[in-house]
């Protein structure tokens, strides 16, 4: 039994770290998609790429997906805070605020889902994962400020990523609390449905207000490197990164599965620097040393407290 808990604990560990590693390398590919396109033509294509490749694969039996006979109440939160008001919140308040500013919001979803987590799920934390949270927190601070401050005292966009902050803590409890009825694959393919069925009626919209319908069908068959972005996206991050993130949270909880939020920061600062060759300070570098010593506090225990955080 004990080594079960333990195999537990480090597939789930495994899988926040793969989640967060695949978050941190999609901004080459949206950086570069943005550019080109709107962000509701990004989302659409994305989501909709990621139901049709998941819909496959459920239909060849390489996953197993059955939502028959299930409850669909324990899934409407979830997909209520993500990935609707998640990313709406995210792209906007993004789009509105300086880097610096959706960075330091960005940066507080651990600390939120950790209070979520105490309040809904009436699991309360232990002081090692609340001391290695703060430190990580103070790392992504670090590496945020290292770029320099900067301000857009952008009222909408300062509510948006407050809500893009606990959409993100709300839908981790409520993902924990899915677990019990639905799989991972089947959580982030109900996620998958709605995150397509919204954001492909907001990109149609948008087209039919710009008069642009033929360029919002064919983008991706005209620009290979959209079509690259969309295909990491939708795959990547919206299949593999949802169900690693989903998984994570099932089997470690809401708890440890957001002390490695950092990660992503640091993959983030890496590829930027070795793949797009942008500016590497020292201050990154500490702020990157920081991030992951916090992750190391909140998930090294004593083994006798291993078994209690998995149960």
């Amino acid at each position: 039994m004990k080594n079960i808990g333990q195999d537990r604990v480090l597939t789930g560990m495994l899988c926040a770290v793969g989640f967060e590693a695949l978050y941190g390398l999609s901004f080459l590919f949206t950086k570069q998609a943005t550019e080109m396109a709107s962000i509701f033509t990004l989302l659409s294509w994305r989501f909709f790429v990621a139901v049709v490749v998941l819909s496959l694969l459920a239909a060849f039996g390489v996953v197993k997906i059955n939502l028959k006979g299930k409850p669909i109440k324990p899934l409407l939160p979830v997909i209520l805070f993500d990935p609707c008001l998640y990313f709406i919140g995210e792209t906007i308040g993004v789009d509105r605020t300086t880097a610096t500013e959706s960075g330091v919001f960005l940066a507080c979803i651990p600390v939120a889902a950790l209070l979520a987590s105490a309040v809904v799920l009436k699991k309360r934390p232990s002081g090692r994962q609340i001391v290695g949270i703060l430190i990580t927190l103070v790392g992504v601070l670090i590496t945020v400020l290292a770029v320099g401050v900067s301000s857009s005292l952008s009222k909408v966009g300062y509510l948006l990523l407050v809500v893009t902050v606990l959409s993100y803590a709300l839908y981790s409890v409520f993902v924990d609390r899915a677990a019990r009825w639905y799989t991972g694959a089947e959580i982030t393919y109900s996620m998958l449905i709605a995150g397509a069925s919204l954001f492909v009626i907001l990109a149609v919209i948008e087209a039919l207000i710009h008069g642009n319908m033929t360029t919002l069908v064919t983008f991706p068959f005209r620009e290979h490197t959209f079509l690259t972005a969309i295909l990491y996206q939708g795959i990547g991050c919206s299949i593999v990164a949802f169900l690693l993130n989903n998984m994570a949270i099932a089997k470690i909880g809401v708890n440890r599965t957001a002390s490695f939020t950092g990660v992503q920061t640091v993959v983030t600062i890496l590829a930027g620097a070795l793949l797009l060759r942008e500016t590497f300070t020292w201050w990154q570098l500490l702020g990157a040393v920081v991030i992951l010593l916090g992750v190391y506090t909140a998930n090294v225990r004593k083994k006798r407290q291993e078994e209690s955080t998995v149960a």
